[in-house]
């Protein structure tokens, strides 16, 4: 791990499906003389290969990737590669998703829209192995404990892979499309999908997409 006053450059993967705002990143990273994108990944499959393939001191994933996701591949990392700082990347700031990174085991949080002010200062606060929370999101953390608990939404019911399965179902994806993502039989994506209806009281696939889209899972 790299520590303040180490001469090592900081070796920093990054994860985007986005190829702009891969390559946006990599710039704001590597305007920085201390810092290195040692290992890049447009979905969670390379990510998480890359993760154990690389000698890295951050990982900076984005949450929504095609086949395995941010959170997912976060909570790879935290069984195998615990000491390894992972940062979450995310256009969303509903707190269902900060509360599920946090949970999980990410070191940071931050916003895409953010990210120019805030992922330099965030790579180098984890690589010393501290935590990196931006203040409006500090803020919002410290309401819900003051309160005793955060708030409930819908959301709070499903598992974290009940989450995923409901993002690639509202993405359009068959439930054998998800199975191969997650290298699990679709017998168990149906399972999923059936306690996913059930916990939210939806019908069907045209129901987990309207949700998915009123919670700002997806893009619409």
């Amino acid at each position: 791990m790299t520590r303040p006053g180490s001469n090592k450059t900081i070796q920093v993967l990054l994860a985007d499906d986005h190829s702009i705002v891969l390559s946006g990143l990599k710039r704001i990273v590597e305007e920085c003389p201390e810092m290195e994108v040692v290992a890049e990944a447009d979905n969670g499959h390379d990510a998480m290969r890359l993760v154990f393939e690389t000698e890295l001191d951050v990982a900076v994933l984005d949450i929504s990737m095609p086949g395995y996701d941010g959170l997912e591949v976060l909570s790879q990392i935290r069984a195998a590669k615990p000491e390894l700082p992972v940062i979450i990347l995310t256009m969303h700031e509903e707190e269902h998703y900060i509360f599920r990174a946090l949970e999980a085991g990410a070191k940071g949080y931050i916003t895409k829209r953010a990210a120019p002010e805030q992922l330099v200062s965030a790579i180098r606060q984890t690589a010393a192995g501290k935590s990196y929370i931006p203040e409006d999101i500090a803020e919002l953390l410290a309401i819900r404990l003051a309160k005793g608990a955060r708030t409930n939404t819908p959301l709070d019911n499903l598992s974290l892979r009940e989450m995923q399965v409901l993002r690639n179902l509202a993405l359009g994806l068959t439930n054998k499309e998800i199975a191969e993502n997650y290298h699990i039989s679709v017998k168990t994506v149906d399972t999923y999908r059936l306690r996913i209806l059930k916990k939210l009281n939806l019908r069907n696939n045209a129901d987990i997409s309207r949700f998915a889209i009123s919670q700002n899972l997806i893009e619409h």
